[in-house]
């Protein structure tokens, strides 16, 4: 759902970014269309479709937003061992030298005096 959802909002910014490049400039050289007369969608019929569907994909960025922002905060299951929820009341296992069950036994260090050999 949210890989769905991420997808769909970076289709919104990229065709939001299409949509104000392809908008007439206003005096500011920032703009492809630049200020000059003629050209691909010009007019006032065009300038209110492109006000629009600018308007209409900025509305749906933010509503992609806020609900990528909330599925990321609501998750059911921690995302890491130590984002697990802790027990109150549960005592903590005590630690013993012994091994546990499926563990490897516990070695005994080398003895590191020398000894003299054994005299037949």
């Amino acid at each position: 759902m949210t890989t769905v959802l991420l997808i769909i909002h970076l289709m919104i910014a990229a065709g939001l970014v299409a949509v104000v490049l392809l908008q007439r400039s206003e005096g500011g050289a920032l703009g492809i269309g630049g200020g000059g007369g003629g050209g691909f969608l010009t007019g006032r019929g065009t300038a209110n479709f492109l006000t629009r569907v600018t308007a209409g994909l900025a509305a749906a960025f933010f509503v992609t937003s806020i609900a990528l922002t909330l599925l990321a905060n609501h998750t059911d299951k921690p995302r890491s061992i130590f984002d697990a929820p802790v027990q109150k009341g549960v005592p903590a296992a005590p630690k013993t030298d012994t091994p546990t069950e499926g563990a490897l036994p516990k070695l005994n260090p080398i003895d590191q005096t020398p000894k003299a050999p054994k005299s037949q």
